[in-house]
């Protein structure tokens, strides 16, 4: 696989070669980079499989850069320091990503779902997607989300999911219209990713959109009605934490 490391830190890209050099020898290293501009003509001249691209970046950023080309072809993987935010966008989008400074494992595991990746067809449709995000980074209800699917991608705008349901170490997505994606994470993980949005994990095995709940009904921990008719069960350790958020968003 060939590759471009891109980064304004002449430590970032030493360190990150040597770890790539010991730990992934099929990854190519064809050129290092310091700036977008350079990133830009050595694309064109190389035409890598994989950028290693560090997001922020004096003058012109990472992002900046990809927005500006017609046609992404090749894989990224985003380098990144910490930044709430961005993280957020990152994670919505389902890229990868590595946090500065770039743990060994994590490297490993990117390079073996880049492996994977190169031999499906690649997805246009998630990188128009995180440049989306990342425009509304801070407005999480703005962005979209990329549901990975054995055929590739879904995206969804938050505001089309009724609520996430847990079945084994699968959840399924179910979505306005009667649609539903059953997608091969766990529930928890997008409790975690949706923490602070409007929804909210009311029973080990429900995560409910408050956007569409339509009734609540009182009781031990009481029962949420959706805009689709489905009744969920509200576990009593939930039922304050929902009531103070409802109240949060509607202002009752």
């Amino acid at each position: 696989m060939k590759a471009i490391l891109v980064d304004d830190e002449p430590d970032g890209i030493r360190t990150l070669r040597k770890m790539l050099e010991l730990n992934c020898p099929e990854v190519v290293i064809e050129a290092t980079c310091s700036s977008a501009v350079c990133a830009r003509e050595k694309l064109e001249e190389i035409r890598p499989d994989v950028l290693f691209l560090d997001v922020r970046m004096p003058g012109k950023s990472g992002l900046d850069m990809l927005a500006e080309l017609p046609e992404a072809d090749f894989e990224v993987i985003f380098v990144t320091a910490h930044s709430e935010y961005l993280l957020q966008a990152l994670q919505f989008s389902a890229v990868d990503y590595l946090m500065k400074p770039v743990d060994e494992d994590r490297l490993i595991e990117a390079v073996d779902r880049l492996k994977k990746r190169l031999k499906d067809e690649k997805n246009s449709e998630q990188a128009a997607t995180l440049l989306h995000n990342i425009n509304k980074a801070g407005f999480p209800l703005e962005m979209r989300l990329c549901l990975p699917t054995q055929k590739g991608f879904t995206i969804v705008k938050l505001e089309e999911i009724l609520y996430c349901e847990a079945q084994r170490s699968y959840t399924i997505f179910r979505l306005v219209n009667n649609k539903s994606i059953m997608i091969s994470k766990p529930l928890f993980d997008y409790d975690r990713l949706l923490a602070d949005t409007t929804f909210l994990r009311v029973h080990k095995s429900f995560l409910i959109n408050l956007l569409h709940v339509k009734e609540y009904m009182r009781g031990e921990g009481g029962t949420v009605v959706m805009s689709n008719g489905m009744e969920i069960e509200v576990s009593r350790r939930k039922k304050e934490q929902f009531l103070v958020k409802v109240r949060e968003h509607f202002k009752y």
